[in-house]
């Protein structure tokens, strides 16, 4: 008996030695729980053999490797039963959850120009290793991670951390590495390294560069996270520039398959203390907790399941998919969603709608409506400036003036944005470029007006308001369409421009009437009128009622006397 609890307790070391190098979730709806266990038994029964081949020890070995072999046959017949989307087609449609139809312009506010972000990804890692370039000590013994974008006291900016560089410098620098970097989204000139917090210098010991257990996997597995999945590994700071880690957990729903996020760990960088959260309970400061693979994934068989698998393979009658590419759009409530088109089976450059996913809820909207895809838009805009050879970065979208856009960089060799591209998704002939994003903004009204599409200004956050008396006014026809230029008195530098959709008091408008204006402040030279009132008219109308009533009390007065 001593010897078959000898040869258990060592397999035992060994698989505890195996789960500390491969980190398997042990968890029976995991294979690599059902993998760890396989081993577990087959190294007993070797053992068994190893230390005595009497017929009780060859006995029990036996039954270690009847075991194993049984578990292996479970793990690979039941999963295909239990998991393959044949049998599960509506479990993996479900995944993703109720999907509400809603309107665009309802749920997501207009934005201001100034929010916009032009720096991408690609652009962020240039940026932040000219900064890191500038200090040759840091440099040569750190690199910068992985880049995140996210939202801090209500600014955008992609973050990453200082990492090591190989296992040597990990073993000269136990004691972490020296800070991180932030990149504006916004504005390419905003770049810090940030080296001190609170006048303490800041280290980051774990991460995914380090080893045995300053490894950052490694460090939450034997922490709580080993009955979990992990993905997601993101750096990311809170509102006060503390540095954390933020992985997401997750279970399988569907078998061995259909991964569904379930909560977060969130480390801290520096001390290693270790949280672990449902979706609930994680943080307000935390922008993702639902990955961008899982939620993709999620959406692809949400459409594609609409009508079960056979329907998936063979018609395909009503199958969504999700388009080429995500991106994690932020909206004005401060809350960031997962964006992606959805377009029918088959089509290349259109989309029938969107979606958008609420990145920590999984809160689900679709906005039915017909455009272009994002790739089409990268090419367009491409093609505007085709002589420059510039690459257009992915596009986010946004809601410009009442219109569902896309807004993407056009970057030179150097991934360095040179211009700006505005790209309606309704119709992707309708572009505005410039080499600002005011100049591009400027650019793609003037064409959305000239085409007669009404530009609505309704909660735009860049309007002010302004009363005076015209000293000009002026008409111009472009595409069959009347564009009226104002001045006003006192303020003959500011150029208004409107056409009569904005107010039927503009065709009748004088010099020398008194006005109301509300206009976009993001405008610079020639300024978009949103809302026009002219005050003399209403005036006049006031005079003429009032002759009216005079008349009538005269006329009355006659026929008394």
């Amino acid at each position: 008996m001593k010897k078959i609890f000898k040869s258990y307790g060592i397999a035992l070391l060994i698989v505890a030695i195996y789960s500390f190098v491969k980190l398997p979730v042990l968890r029976l709806d995991f294979t690599s729980g059902f993998t760890t266990l396989i081993l577990f038994f087959v190294l007993a029964g070797v053992l068994d053999m190893m230390f005595d081949r009497g017929e009780k020890t060859s006995k029990m070995a036996k039954n270690n490797f009847v075991i194993a072999a049984l578990l292996l046959i479970v793990v690979i017949v039941i999963p295909f039963f239990v998991t393959s989307p044949i049998f599960r087609a509506s479990s993996y449609r479900d995944l993703l959850g109720k999907v509400e139809e809603s309107v665009f312009t309802e749920d997501v506010s207009p934005v201001s120009v100034n929010d916009i972000r032009i720096v991408d990804k690609n652009m962020a890692i240039k940026l932040g290793e000219k900064k890191l370039g500038e200090i040759p000590a840091i440099g040569s013994i750190s690199k910068v991670g992985d880049y995140s974008i996210q939202s801090v006291k209500g600014e955008l900016y992609w973050v990453a951390p200082l990492v090591h560089r190989d296992v040597v410098k990990w073993i000269t620098n136990l004691d972490g590495t020296n800070g991180y970097i932030m990149v504006s989204a916004t504005n390419p000139q905003d770049v810090r390294l940030v080296q001190n917090l609170d006048g303490k210098q800041i280290k980051i010991v774990y991460q995914e560069e380090a080893y045995f257990l300053q490894d950052l996997h490694r460090h939450i597995y034997i922490n709580g996270g080993m009955k979990y999945g992990m993905t997601d590994f993101t750096f990311e700071i809170d509102d006060n520039g503390k540095p954390y880690w933020v992985v997401s957990l997750y279970e399988h729903a569907v078998g061995y398959g259909g991964a569904n996020a379930v909560g977060t760990a969130v480390v801290d960088a520096q001390s290693g203390d270790v949280k672990i959260y449902s979706i609930k309970d994680t943080p307000e400061w935390i922008d993702r907790i639902q990955p961008e693979s899982i939620i993709v994934d999620q959406i692809n068989d949400w459409g594609l399941y609409v009508k079960g698998f056979l329907n998936s393979v063979i018609s395909e009658e009503g199958v969504l998919l999700p388009s080429e590419g995500t991106s994690l759009v932020y909206g004005q409530d401060g809350k960031s969603y997962w964006y992606t088109g959805i377009t029918s089976a088959g089509s290349d450059e259109s989309t029938v709608g969107f979606m958008l996913v609420d990145s920590r809820t999984k809160e689900s909207k679709l906005y039915m409506q017909t455009g272009a895809t994002e790739t089409a838009a990268m090419t367009t805009a491409e093609g505007k400036v085709q002589e420059k050879n510039y690459e257009a970065t992915f596009p986010v979208m946004y809601n410009i003036l009442g219109k569902p856009t896309y807004v993407l960089g056009l970057k030179d060799k150097a991934e360095l944005v040179k211009s700006v591209a505005f790209v309606s998704v309704e119709d992707f002939s309708l572009i505005g470029i410039g080499d600002t994003k005011e100049d591009a903004y400027r650019n793609y009204k003037e064409v959305l007006e000239s085409k007669g599409n009404n530009v609505n200004f309704d909660n735009n956050v860049n309007l002010e308001k302004i009363d005076g008396t015209i000293s000009r006014i002026n008409q111009d026809v472009k595409s069959g369409n009347t564009t009226y230029y104002i001045t006003l008195k006192d303020n003959e530098e500011l150029i208004f421009t409107a056409t009569s959709k904005i107010s039927t008091e503009l065709p009748i408008t004088m010099v020398g009437d008194k006005v109301s204006i509300s206009y976009d402040k993001s405008d610079s030279d020639i300024i978009s009128i949103s809302e026009f009132d002219n005050k003399n008219i209403g005036k006049l109308e006031n005079t003429s009622n009032k002759e009216d009533k005079t008349d009538n009390t005269d006329k009355e007065e006659e026929k008394t006397e």
